[in-house]
């Protein structure tokens, strides 16, 4: 079993940046991909991006490619998404979600079994 916190989401203008945190508690996370998610209200849930369990492989959608960084922290056992040039359209709540050990962990949801609870950002224009 995995718990996730995100943490690190807020209000800031566009341009600027944000750095979400996903801690995570369980003993198998550490071979866990993780992803990130989001949610702007009224609109479905989107990915964001994703690293697999060994951190070799990491996935962006396309509207974050070049302005969003995803990492993770095996010691620390939290992964990071960094988001600079942020523009309004990146409003939303953003999900970190974990794979089961060893599972594939690219920009679909169907692979995550384990969610946060989520952090807002607002990005104001």
């Amino acid at each position: 079993q995995v718990q996730l916190v995100e943490s690190g989401g807020g209000l800031v203008q566009a341009g600027g940046s944000l750095r979400l945190s996903c801690a995570a508690s369980g003993r198998t996370f550490s071979r866990s991909g993780v992803g990130w998610f989001r949610q702007a209200p009224g609109k479905e849930r989107e990915s964001v991006a994703a690293i697999s369990w060994s951190g070799g492989k990491s996935y962006y959608a396309d509207s974050v490619k070049g302005r969003f960084t995803i990492s993770r922290d095996s010691v620390k056992n939290t992964v990071y998404l960094e988001m600079n040039s942020l523009r309004p359209e990146d409003t939303a709540v953003y999900y970190c979600a974990a794979t089961k050990p060893f599972s594939i962990s690219d920009l679909s949801a169907v692979y995550y079994d384990y969610w946060g609870q989520g952090t807002q950002v607002t990005v104001s224009s």
